[in-house]
């Protein structure tokens, strides 16, 4: 018979990782944003492109922060049995 624990640590060592992809896709979105955002002043200096619009806050990366919150949360709630999520 299995232990009570093992389905736990099963869903903590989900959290764990949904929360290292969270982390690396973010590190990884902020990098390429970076790179367009350098591409696209070159692009206006050498005068190719107007670039008078402003250039958007990404979605994308506010739905990925607000998830990484979520999910250190419920960790924290699954490792110290406290929290919003206990």
């Amino acid at each position: 018979m299995k232990s009570g624990e093992a389905h736990r640590h099963f869903g903590e060592a989900l959290v764990w990782l949904g929360l290292a992809m969270l982390v690396i896709g973010i590190a990884y979105h902020v990098l390429f944003v970076a790179g367009l955002r350098r591409e696209r002043e070159m692009l206006k200096t050498d005068g190719l492109i107007h670039a008078e619009s402003g250039y958007p806050v990404s979605f994308t990366l506010i739905v990925a922060i607000l998830l990484l919150a979520i999910g250190v949360l419920a960790i924290i709630s699954m490792v110290f049995n406290m929290g919003p999520f206990d």
